[in-house]
């Protein structure tokens, strides 16, 4: 007999349905009954400015209640005062008291938005792909191995995080939305740059889509016999916030055998999991549902920012990558808090980043070594942190890219002055004197990988 046929659903899986709430109907949440109506008040005037929902899986198996507000998964999916500057807080508040219009309170969340620069890391300047002259607004090709894709249907989430570097993604303003339908224009352009082999689909998230709305966009990769494409990556949060997507969903079993269509095909199904606690490997849903994934040839790798309020003591992340391995996923990524939205609040100083990763580094074993860390996802690309160190008497920050929009420059270390409050590329100075980083001024900065591509062609003519 099959060992995995005795398998059973978590214990009342069959009747979970999925429910959400945000920030209109999330008073009726009866836990949230135990809050007083300042705290309510606040998580609605921090609503109004970034995204919020949630759903009944969170809610009820996810965050402990009799640690609210403190609890780790409660700041991870609800709206926080500090989200907000004082600044803008009070802004919104004073609009929400005096009874505003619904236009007012939308003009005055569109000031503030305006203000938690929307598109870090070069997204809306440098990242667009062009097709014959026009821009591919449903894409991004930053790194010359790797495309973005955002099908339009996938740009919202299970539930949001409350850190959400992709927070405009989700508020209702198309200019600032990647998104496209265009699988065509994805097959012509990836056609014509040889140099792709992966493709990422993103969003929001691609696993809110029905199987049958993802499945439009990956066969005909599948069919296009593409012979650059090598691994097709799905970001999605979905284990986490909804596992029953891959275990009692009304078309769950047809995505798994969507997943084994795509390692049939001859290709590599990476799926990105985004885990940011312990606390969400802890379930019978969530260990089934990684169980079901691998068993369709599936890879499994693991990423989360570090954050305060939520993760950022070494043995949380210990335990997190320890639970991933034996649970079959590969520990991949600690990023650091992006430069957008409301980074003041959850951002880590990246000496502190560091210290965190190390000490957490060194008491897992090798199979949980594979993460790597801490990573700023910046505009020139993603910046390594390697550690401290001291050169000539001089203390300074070591690191590398992992990733660049020139790959010349990948795995080169440089340095930059020691800072223990700097929590961003931005904020840190270049050491033994020099003015500028290497990379400032390399006029690839500016240029889409397909451009670079070009140009060294030609210098090599």
């Amino acid at each position: 007999m099959d060992v995995n046929a005795m398998r059973i659903l978590p214990r009342a899986a069959t009747g979970v349905k999925y429910k959400s709430y945000n920030l209109h109907n999330f008073r009726n949440i009866p836990q949230i009954q135990r809050l007083s109506e300042d705290q309510i008040f606040s998580m609605e005037v921090v609503g109004h400015v970034f995204p919020f929902r949630i759903n009944n899986y969170v809610v009820d198996e996810l965050i402990d209640w009799d640690s609210v507000p403190d609890h780790s998964l409660f700041h991870l999916t609800f709206p926080q005062k500090g989200m907000l500057k004082d600044s803008h807080f009070e802004k919104m508040a004073a609009v929400l008291k005096d009874g505003s219009t619904k236009e007012k309170v939308k003009e005055t969340a569109h000031e503030i938005r305006g203000e938690l620069n929307p598109h870090p890391a070069g997204q809306a300047d440098h990242n667009i792909p062009t097709l014959d002259g026009m821009n591919l607004d449903g894409m991004q090709h930053k790194y010359k191995e790797t495309a973005l894709f955002f099908p339009s249907q996938g740009q919202t989430c299970h539930a949001y995080c409350s850190f959400c570097f992709r927070w405009p993604q989700f508020i209702g303003m198309a200019d600032l939305k990647f998104a496209t339908r265009e699988i065509e224009n994805l097959i012509t352009y990836l056609r014509q740059h040889p140099e792709i082999s992966d493709i990422l689909f993103t969003g929001g998230d691609p696993l809110i889509m029905k199987t049958d709305i993802l499945a439009s966009y990956i066969r005909p990769l599948l069919e296009a016999d593409l012979p650059n494409l090598q691994s097709i990556r799905i970001g999605t949060k979905a284990l986490a916030y909804w596992p029953y997507r891959f275990l009692t969903d009304s078309d769950s079993e047809q995505l798994l055998g969507l997943f084994r269509e795509v390692i049939q095909g001859g290709k590599h199904l990476a799926f990105m999991a985004h885990f940011s606690h312990p606390r969400e490997l802890e379930t019978s849903a969530v260990e089934e549902a990684i169980f079901r994934i691998r068993k369709t040839g599936a890879q499994i790798r693991t990423q989360s920012p570090i954050l305060a309020h939520i993760n950022d003591k070494p043995g949380v992340w210990q335990q997190m990558w320890q639970k991933q391995v034996n649970l079959g996923c590969i520990p991949y990524y600690m990023f650091v808090v992006r430069n957008t939205g409301a980074q003041h609040y959850f951002g880590i100083p990246l000496v502190r980043a560091w210290e965190i990763f190390q000490n957490a580094y060194k008491n897992v074993s090798g199979l949980s070594r594979t993460v790597r860390g801490p990573s700023m996802s910046a505009t020139p690309g993603k910046v390594h942190i390697l550690g401290v160190n001291e050169i000539h008497g001089d203390k300074v920050l070591v690191m590398q890219f992992l990733q660049a929009r020139n790959p010349d420059w990948v795995r080169r270390p440089f340095f930059a002055r020691y800072d223990e409050q700097a929590i961003w590329l931005d904020e840190l100075k270049p050491a033994f004197g020099e003015e500028k980083f290497f990379f400032e001024d390399d006029d690839s900065l500016g240029r889409e990988p397909h451009q670079l591509m070009r140009h060294r062609i030609c210098e090599t003519k």
